[in-house]
């Protein structure tokens, strides 16, 4: 069996860019000397931009609702106490979330002509996209009725979607795929095709009956209750005389057998699911707006191998601001005694405890989706029948998600599980939803990769940052009816920047990044540019208040595009981001 898998397109190319002054022409060079090290004071190059990150930073997404079931967001970072573990941490790092804030108008290109005059007006854009939703279908575990109810319910919901939403369908098992589209009738069609998957692996006539749950029991945890009702099973199904001596150690080796087989099944299918979960995750992390990832699914059980994987999902989310919710398929339902009908039943002298254990094995099927629900900030809708209500409620973001992060104190790199407790120092009648807990790295991280990840993150959002002024113009001119040339001007004020003192020159570095997306939000072209600045104290105290000009140009077809900037300083490490609108005719 094989599955797809999606990865980050991102790409962007290093090169170097002309720095010139507000008023448009190119800036004379420092003039040359005969002393090697008195190096220029400006210099424009391609170099990674690597940030200073939280080292070890854990995020904690944390949604508190009033006795109404409102998201609040009025608390300040004052109002948490943090636990690792029990003790109480120092949170470092706080932030609020607004999903459903309006975006910032974008800027929009001009059309010019070859001499860079105004033709006319610049043309208003179609709305960008600002909002992705993908769903994930986890045909690998639901069964035909729930996956029917599943597929009529979100077709209707499709049909609601606002016209700056742009939604993606995926599956567990990879055999259905359609990426971020406007194009309704597409997904109508692809979710139509999501038909159950059944493991090539999986044996429909296993002797004795055995779960991937109660496998878990058998095989990891040396259950000798749950290995007795395999065993009394074996012998009913294998028509063993039970009088015999020899009957229980045949019988018991045959259910050892099935455990390992159904653990080998479910450990592939658990991998598999969760391996398509993480890409969906990395592929949201790509998408420029607000991310929702809704999980269609009966639930599925995760052995203690798998809550590593777990835990990297949600470390992921939480970065790339990717909310997960999760609908359980089945409904309103009984978790009694469940036996696929592909089975064999049980013996009598099993039935109470595969009945105890059916139960057991929903309730840890319902954590997984909860789990990642909760610690994410979505929403988990279980123990319901309306699947429509559903997609609406979970398609609908909190308000406002509060972002506690902390670095843990002397943290261990030996993997091991830490509870999170999050509480208000005054409860205020309300109602607390948080990140349940997180597994310490098994080594170190990696600075640079982390800093290479936080660029991303900058470049693939619609959060507009003003901590460095800058404005950003958008040219563009059609040198023939297929092919355009995209001019990016950003004009950055060097006044606020924190310049580090360093013998007779001040030091600063800006990383400036263009990236430009097409219609529904899919990333296609990118450029760094990196300026080293290296003042005198008289140059410093002369920058021309208007700020500097980085012009970045991109080839173009015909068609409607967004744009990103990001501008980031080394020293104050000081950030700016703005988005813009092309609409070329």
């Amino acid at each position: 069996m094989s599955h797809r898998r999606f990865g980050i397109a991102f790409a962007l190319l290093a090169g170097i860019g002309a720095f010139l002054p507000a008023g448009g022409q190119q800036a004379s060079p420092p003039a040359a000397t005969a002393t090697a090290t008195n190096a220029p004071e400006m210099s424009t190059h391609d170099a990674p931009a690597t940030f200073t990150t939280g080292v070890n930073l854990v995020m904690v997404p944390v949604v508190v609702r009033d006795g109404q079931g409102h998201a609040i967001g009025t608390l300040h970072q004052d109002d948490f106490l943090l636990f690792d573990k029990g003790k109480p941490q120092l949170i470092t790092k706080f932030s609020i979330e607004k999903p459903g804030a309006p975006a910032i108008p974008a800027a929009t290109a001009t059309q010019v002509t070859e001499n860079g005059e105004a033709q006319g007006p610049a043309a208003a854009a179609p709305p960008i996209p600002e909002r992705f939703v993908a769903y994930l279908f986890d045909d690998i575990h639901l069964q035909t009725g729930d996956l029917i109810q599943a597929r009529l319910a979100a077709i209707k919901h499709l049909e609601g979607l606002e016209t700056i939403t742009r939604a993606a369908v995926f599956t567990t098992s990879g055999r259905t795929t359609v990426d971020f589209t406007d194009d309704r009738p597409k997904l109508r069609e692809a979710i139509e095709r999501i038909q159950p998957w059944i493991s090539a692996l999986s044996n429909g006539s296993q002797c004795p009956p055995v779960t991937y749950y109660m496998a878990d029991l058998i095989r990891n945890k040396n259950d000798a209750q749950s290995l007795g009702a395999a065993t009394q099973d074996a012998i009913a199904c294998l028509g063993l005389d039970p009088t015999q001596a020899s009957s229980a150690q045949i019988a018991q080796a045959a259910a050892n057998a099935a455990a390992s087989q159904e653990l080998n099944v479910g450990d592939n299918e658990t991998q598999v699911s969760l391996s398509v979960l993480k890409d969906v995750v990395r592929r949201m992390a790509a998408t420029p707006g607000t991310r929702n990832l809704v999980l269609v699914s009966p639930g599925f059980f995760l052995t203690l191998d798998h809550r590593p994987a777990e835990t990297d999902i949600m470390d992921r989310a939480i970065r790339a601001n990717v909310t997960i919710n999760s609908i359980n398929a089945r409904g309103l339902y009984n978790p009694s005694i469940e036996v696929d009908a592909s089975q064999r039943t049980p013996s009598i002298n099993s039935l109470n405890l595969w009945s105890q254990m059916s139960r057991d094995s929903a309730l840890a099927d319902e954590d997984t989706m909860a789990e990642l629900a909760s610690a994410t900030g979505g929403t988990y809708f279980h123990n319901n029948n309306d699947l429509l209500e559903g997609f609406k409620t979970v398609s609908a973001q909190p308000e406002f998600i509060y972002l506690l992060g902390f670095s843990p104190q002397n943290l261990r790199y030996d993997g091991t599980y830490h509870t999170l407790k999050v509480t208000l120092k005054v409860s205020r009648g309300t109602s607390l939803q948080a990140r349940r807990g997180y597994y310490a790295p098994k080594h170190a991280v990696d600075p640079e990769e982390t800093s290479k990840e936080e660029i991303q993150e900058a470049m693939f959002s619609r959060d507009e940052m003003v901590e460095i002024p800058v404005e950003l113009n958008l040219q563009f001119f059609k040198s023939s009816e297929a092919n355009a040339r995209l001019s990016v001007m950003a004009r950055v004020d060097l006044k606020g920047l924190h310049f580090r003192k360093a013998e007779d020159r001040n030091l600063d570095k800006l990383t400036i990044i263009s990236g430009v997306f097409d219609r529904n939000g899919n990333f296609i072209s990118g450029i760094q540019k990196t300026i080293d600045m290296k003042l005198k104290d008289d140059t410093l105290l002369k920058l021309p208040p208007s700020g500097i000009n980085v012009r970045t140009n991109f080839d173009l077809a015909p068609g409607t595009y967004a744009v990103r900037l990001v501008v980031r300083d080394s020293e104050g490490q000081f950030m700016a981001a703005r988005n813009g609108s092309v609409q070329i005719p």
